[in-house]
């Protein structure tokens, strides 16, 4: 017993070190530093929706019917792996007026497609070959 007494820890010790109130003077920073982000661009209204988001399972089919719920739908993509066929993630939906691709960006960002949440979002225009910024290089032999 004599042993026991002579290794355990001082009490005031344990409590320090199990205690749910901190004594330390760790101050979290303020919530609205978050906020102060640079926020990405938007993008001017336009027909032409950028849909992120998708599963892999998702088809051109099944986003062309899921937006075609809140107007006319003239064209949808989901863009593909070319070797595996599966849905990149992401994917493009044209309306025929401005009106109806806001509603649709309205009623399907942030919803459930195929067991997703995806967003929707008003798509940039792609840069013109050889701008700064775009990736895309002309085929070899083209330059």
């Amino acid at each position: 017993m004599a042993l026991r007494s002579a290794v355990a820890a001082p009490r005031g010790l344990v409590r320090r070190l199990f205690s749910t109130t901190s004594t330390s003077p760790f101050i979290p920073p303020p919530i609205h530093a978050a906020a102060q982000a640079p926020a990405r661009p938007q993008a001017d209204p336009s027909a032409n929706l950028f849909v992120s988001g998708l599963s892999k399972r998702t088809t051109t089919e099944k986003l062309h019917e899921a937006f075609s719920q809140f107007g006319e739908v003239e064209h949808a993509r989901v863009v593909t792996d070319r070797v595996s066929g599966f849905s990149k993630g992401f994917g493009f939906v044209k309306y025929t007026t401005l009106e109806d691709a806001a509603k649709g960006i309205e009623g399907m960002d942030g919803k459930f497609l195929d067991g997703w949440v995806i967003f929707a979002e008003y798509a940039r225009p792609r840069p013109p070959l050889g701008q700064p910024g775009n990736s895309m290089t002309p085929p070899y032999g083209r330059r």
